[in-house]
């Protein structure tokens, strides 16, 4: 059993190594993989004929259990891409609001974001290298920042100038301009945004307004899910 573990683990490592070549020791992959799975399946059976005084109910009934173990090791890593998908899609749902990365289209980042319990579209996101949970609002000409998270990513009361005036959920307010060193959404970034910080209490929440929307090759919104591509 040692010998057999060790060798599956030596084939995975092999594949995982050799995934961007496409190839291991001259072969396809996948004809690889196969390989490796014919020759763990011929070791079993000639174990099994070897020590055929043991009882053969206990003998089938192992060989059937690695015959199990090695088919889903082989179709996990052939199908390895797509359980990804699968599972990113299933945190997606479960954690509404968490951007999943999509698969790149020509060489640009693509996000996911579902629609939260709330009725609205929230996106985990980074500003100045902090967490700061975003409100997708189309409605917003900029990037505008709670009072309480333009605090935590490092702006200085004495420094917020509060010379604008906004209209927020809670009646207009006043809001001090700021410049974003960086902003980030899932794998897509952008430097040098304007945006503005709600005076105390005016904001609940920060909001991704549309300097940051209009500056994406696309902005998809379609049934519970907004799609962001770079």
């Amino acid at each position: 059993m040692a010998f057999i573990l060790t060798v599956i683990a030596v084939a995975l490592g092999v594949l995982i190594f050799n995934h961007d070549t496409g190839l291991s020791f001259g072969l396809p992959n996948e004809d690889f993989a196969n390989v490796v799975y014919l020759g763990l399946f011929g070791a079993v059976v000639g174990a099994g004929l070897i020590g055929a005084h043991r009882d053969i109910g206990e003998m089938f009934k192992n060989l059937m259990i690695w015959t199990v173990i090695i088919l889903g090791l082989v179709t996990g890593w052939l199908y390895r891409d797509q359980a990804e998908e699968i599972a990113l899609r299933v945190a997606a749902e479960l954690v509404p609001g968490k951007p999943i990365m999509l698969p790149e289209e020509d060489g640009r980042a693509a996000v996911s974001i579902r629609k939260s319990l709330s009725g609205h579209f929230d996106a985990a996101g980074q500003v100045n290298g902090e967490n700061v949970d975003f409100l997708i609002d189309t409605g917003a000409t900029t990037v505008a920042l709670s009072h309480a998270d333009a605090l935590r990513v490092g702006f200085d009361e004495r420094d917020l100038n509060y010379t604008l005036v906004i209209n927020t959920a809670n009646g207009r307010a006043r809001a001090a301009p700021v410049r974003l060193d960086n902003v980030t959404v899932g794998s897509i970034s952008r430097i040098g945004l304007r945006a503005m910080v709600a005076e105390p209490g005016k904001l609940d929440q920060s909001l991704l307004g549309m300097n940051f929307i209009s500056s994406l090759t696309a902005f998809e919104m379609r049934k519970g899910e907004v799609i962001l591509r770079d």
